[in-house]
């Protein structure tokens, strides 16, 4: 049987809580869909298009972004370190 060290539970608890907070987050996005309006009058700027950088949805879109990257470098560690580790 093989032992398990203590670095396996620390990334595996890091993707499992970085994959569920990423689904949180692409849930909580409004979808970008224009809409059969949006094809035909070609959409408008409004006010909330322009100051988007500093909306909920930016947010939201920032922090997906920044899950995003620690998932993927912790995999990378992740593949390294069971790799070469044994």
């Amino acid at each position: 049987m093989t032992e398990f060290a203590w670095y396996h539970f620390l990334i595996g608890g890091i993707l499992i809580a970085a994959s569920i907070l990423i689904i949180i987050l692409v849930m909580l996005q409004q979808s970008r869909q224009a809409g059969l309006s949006g094809a035909i009058a070609g959409g408008s700027d409004s006010f909330y298009e322009k100051n988007k950088g500093r909306s909920k949805e930016a947010k939201l879109a920032f922090y997906t972004k920044i899950l995003a990257v620690v998932f993927f470098v912790t995999t990378l560690v992740a593949v390294v370190l069971f790799a070469f580790l044994k």
